[in-house]
């Protein structure tokens, strides 16, 4: 099997795989998200108004204001962890990958995913913010006590997870939108309820899980070179696979050796005298000596007849009678 021919359609298919170039809107959507994220790590840095609000929605403890919520929006929740989430998200990739024999639909959500681990977790730990069940100072950021509750992961990951589906539709893009946005919303506002996050922990989630989906279709042509490496990957080893040559015997050489047919008479190593061969010297009836050559040759070989047209002679017993020659075998009419 060559793997040139599918070496250049492979690179055709992916230089001809491109993005869209970087609308305005797209660059103010970028940059505004971005100032949102920051001045909302700022606000927390430096004890703003922001930190207020957080005090202030968690010692009204909505779970206990509406307690009939509680049971349903544990489960609701569950739609923006990534475990479950990760899992959905990942078989129906797999199936569609399988179905159109295309790896873009997991390596895009694999490079989404990869993306949200280093920024949203570099945050996280390097502000230790403490949940607002485990804070002690009232009034307090709780930053740097060794806590990871900053930005909220469920909510960049509702952002990112669901968004990524989205961003690979080929149809109904739109709704998807915005179905990834109310669930959302939703998972945000549930851990607020359940008192698992402040509220600029969620804020910050928002932000970075959007910023994270903006800034996707530009890494787009890192995504078409590790889809083209894997596919020359798969390429030769199939390759390798298919074409290895199997060993073949080698026969024994011996006195009864007959070549085969088509085999060269003068170049043959079977012609060839074999190294130190012996000379048998075979005395004769009338005394004389007689010289036999043991060394090993080609016999001669008898051509076969062709078979396009008929023997020159025909062979015995097919050949009919003369007419004259014929014996009348009809019996008599009458008496003679």
């Amino acid at each position: 099997m060559r793997t040139e021919p599918r070496v250049a359609l492979l690179e055709e298919r992916s230089t001809k795989r491109g993005h869209p170039p970087l609308s305005r809107t797209r660059k103010l959507l970028i940059g505004s998200t971005a100032a949102v994220y920051a001045a909302v790590v700022v606000g927390v840095l430096t004890t703003s108004w922001l930190v207020k609000l957080d005090w202030q929605v968690m010692l009204f403890r909505p779970y206990k204001q509406w307690p009939q919520f509680h049971a349903l929006l544990d489960v609701v929740v569950v739609l923006g962890q990534r475990g479950p989430t990760a899992v959905i998200v990942l078989a129906w990739l797999s199936w569609r990958s399988w179905k159109h024999r295309d790896l873009r639909p997991l390596l895009v959500l694999g490079l989404a995913l990869l993306l949200l681990n280093i920024t949203v977790g570099a945050v996280k730990y390097g502000l230790g913010r403490l949940g607002p069940h485990y804070a002690t100072t009232s009034g307090s950021a709780e930053l740097f006590a060794g806590g990871d509750i900053f930005p909220s992961g469920h909510t960049a990951n509702a952002v990112v997870t669901w968004g990524v589906l989205a961003y690979l539709a080929t149809k109904h893009r739109r709704t998807g939108a915005v179905i990834t946005a109310v669930f959302a919303f939703t998972v945000g506002m549930t851990t607020i309820y359940l008192g698992t996050h402040w509220v600029t922990d969620v804020i910050a989630g928002w932000t970075a899980g959007i910023l994270i989906m903006l800034i996707l279709p530009l890494l787009e042509p890192c995504v078409a070179w590790a889809d083209l490496r894997l596919r020359l990957l798969w390429a030769r080893m199939r390759s390798l696979r298919g074409t290895a040559p199997l060993p073949s015997p080698i026969a024994a050489r011996g006195p009864g050796l007959v070549a085969q047919r088509g085999a060269p008479d003068d170049d043959s190593d079977y012609a060839r005298p074999t190294v130190g061969a012996v000379t048998a010297v075979r005395p004769s009836a009338s005394g004389a000596t007689a010289v036999v050559d043991t060394r090993l040759h080609h016999p001669a070989r008898a051509h076969a007849p062709r078979h396009d047209r008929s023997p020159a002679t025909p062979p015995p017993g097919t050949r009919r009678p003369r007419p004259d020659q014929r014996n009348s075998r009809t019996a008599p009419l009458g008496p003679r």
